[in-house]
This record gives C-alpha cells, sequence and structure tokens, in this order.
C-alpha cells in the first residue's frame, strides 16, 4: 500500500474582529507601510533649520509637489510677471489704450485759452500745496505702519516669471532644486545649502502642507449638508498665499475681509468650535448660497491653474 497523499493545508489567523474573515491578517511588518509613517520618518531637520518646506498641491490638471517659505516682506523681491501679463490679451489691451492716451498731443489754440490754463494751473498748484502740508502731518504715522508692514511675514513659492513651478515627483522637484535654474527662491540666504544637501526622500509634505484644491468646487456644489471645513478652510489659506506669492490681486479681491468667500470662510471656521459660536457659524453657513460659492471658488482655482509651470 503506497504512502497515503497528504493534503496541504494553509492555515491562517483570523482576526478577532471579523472570526469569519476570508482574509488572512497580516502582521504588522508585512503590511504596506503607513504613509503618515514615512513623512513621520522623514527626516524634518533640514526644514526646520533652512525654515523652507516641501508642499503637495492637487489641482484639476493633476498633482504636484513645490517649495513654500515664509519671509519678512522687507527682504523679499516679489516675482516678476511683466513677461506673464504680456500673454494676457485683455490686460494688453487696456495698455495700447492708456499708452494711446499718454501720448496726445496738446495743443494750445489760442493765447487766451493760454492763460485761462495758466490760470487753471495755478490753482491747481496751489491745492497741491495744502494737499502737501496735510499730508506732512500723516506722514509720521505712516511710516510706523509701512515698517510694521515691512516686519510682516509674507509667503513666498518656488516661482519663476509669476509662474508658480509644480513637480510630478519628488525626483524632479530635487533635480529642479540642484540644477541652479533661475527661479525666485534662490534669493534666500539658505537656498544654496539646501541645493546641496536636500534628497527625494526629504520631499514628503506635512498634512497641513497637502491641499486638495481639485476637489474645492465639487464639495461646495454639494450642499450645506456636505460642505468639508477643513477641505475648505485649507484651500483658502492656500489660495491667499498664492495670490499674494503670483501677484494675482483678483484673487485676493475675492477672498478679502468681507468678501462673501471671507463670510464662508469666518462660518467654516466658527462651525467646528463648540458652543454658542459653533451654533451660530452653523446658521451663517446656511445662509451661503451653495452656487454663490462654488462659482467663487471655480474662478479662484481656474486663476491659479492659469499660472502653473507643469515639470515633469
Amino acid at each position: 500500500m503506497g504512502n497515503p497523499t497528504h493534503t496541504e493545508v494553509s492555515v491562517v489567523r483570523q482576526s478577532p474582529q471579523r472570526p469569519d474573515a476570508d482574509e488572512p491578517e497580516l502582521d504588522a511588518t508585512d503590511g504596506p507601510v503607513d504613509s503618515a509613517a514615512e513623512r513621520g520618518a522623514a527626516d524634518r531637520a533640514l526644514w526646520d533649520e533652512l525654515r523652507i518646506d516641501p508642499v503637495e498641491i492637487a489641482l484639476p490638471a493633476g498633482t504636484g509637489f513645490t517649495l513654500r517659505a515664509y519671509r519678512p516682506a522687507r527682504e523679499l523681491t516679489p516675482t516678476d510677471v511683466a513677461e506673464r501679463d504680456e500673454d494676457d490679451p485683455f490686460l494688453a489691451r487696456r495698455q495700447v489704450v492708456e499708452t494711446d492716451e499718454d501720448d496726445e498731443e496738446v495743443v494750445i489754440l489760442d493765447e487766451e485759452f493760454a492763460a485761462l490754463t495758466a490760470e487753471e494751473d495755478e490753482q491747481e498748484a496751489e491745492g497741491r500745496r495744502k494737499a502737501d502740508a496735510d499730508a506732512d502731518s500723516e506722514d509720521a504715522d505712516s511710516e510706523d505702519a509701512d515698517e510694521a508692514a515691512g516686519d510682516e511675514e509674507v509667503p513666498l513659492f518656488l516661482t519663476h516669471k509669476g509662474r508658480l513651478l509644480l513637480f510630478k515627483t519628488p525626483e524632479a522637484l530635487v533635480s529642479f532644486i540642484r540644477s541652479g535654474a533661475p527661479n525666485d527662491m534662490s534669493q534666500l540666504d539658505s537656498w544654496q545649502e539646501l541645493t546641496e544637501r536636500v534628497e527625494p526622500a526629504d520631499i514628503a509634505p506635512l498634512d497641513e502642507d497637502m491641499y486638495e484644491l481639485d476637489l474645492v468646487v465639487e464639495n461646495l456644489r454639494g450642499g450645506h449638508d456636505t460642505w468639508d471645513p477643513t477641505l475648505l478652510i485649507e484651500a483658502g489659506e492656500v489660495a491667499r498665499d498664492l495670490a499674494y506669492a503670483l501677484r494675482l490681486p483678483a484673487v485676493l479681491d475675492m477672498l478679502s475681509a468681507g468678501s462673501s468667500l471671507d463670510d464662508l470662510d469666518e462660518a467654516l471656521r466658527a462651525s467646528v468650535n463648540g458652543g454658542i459660536g459653533g451654533f451660530f457659524g452653523r446658521r451663517r453657513l446656511k445662509r451661503i448660497g451653495a452656487q454663490t460659492a462654488s462659482l467663487g471658488w471655480r474662478t479662484i482655482v481656474g486663476k491659479i491653474s492659469a499660472v502653473v509651470d507643469w515639470r515633469d
């Protein structure tokens, strides 16, 4: 009688939470490493020391990595948008009109008109002298305000000629940083050290530096009950930073204090708080039109997307 055939049976350990589970429970060391753990394991010493942070931004066209830093306004030179704005046909048209008006010649028809013009000029000059005297009394106060504004920290992104540089992979971003290519961040005193030390593994944005602008419009369209306060508040923060750094005055105006989208932001912040403040915040949200908010944010995302330079 031959040896009996033994059927090999795989014995798997069932999860205590799912005693009838069909899938084997994997040991903690066998499964994929959690992305948050990976980010936590990344060496943050480099970014903390250089005061620059990697940022991940998701837009309708895709997701990319870039860099952001905050510095006093007096230490930064804003990005040059002249070349970018030349590509804007509406801006170009306005510039042509202004140029034509400036080039018009003033023709004096006769001596009487010339005398009348001279008299009006003298009256205007007298008015300017009085205005200058009044302005002198306000200069001291304005100088203090300007000094305070110069000390205010403002955002700076990895930009060049008015365009945000977004890289599809950490490797592409690091390659650009090391390349010596011109960009607005090279004015930072810590930039050279970054070019020498950064590695692809360092491009691991923290959760608070990851923004999903591609989801904002759809979330707002879903109505008040589906609005995600965290998503929308963080989108507002990065949109303001980008609008300032990229010199997008239209976006800054749409998000400025007193605007409908600023009211939305304040109501969202209040709604996540407990107590009576949260109650009134939720009541304010119900008065904000979902269609108006979604249309406004669609414009903002579109304007930001229009000035992105995607890099592979």
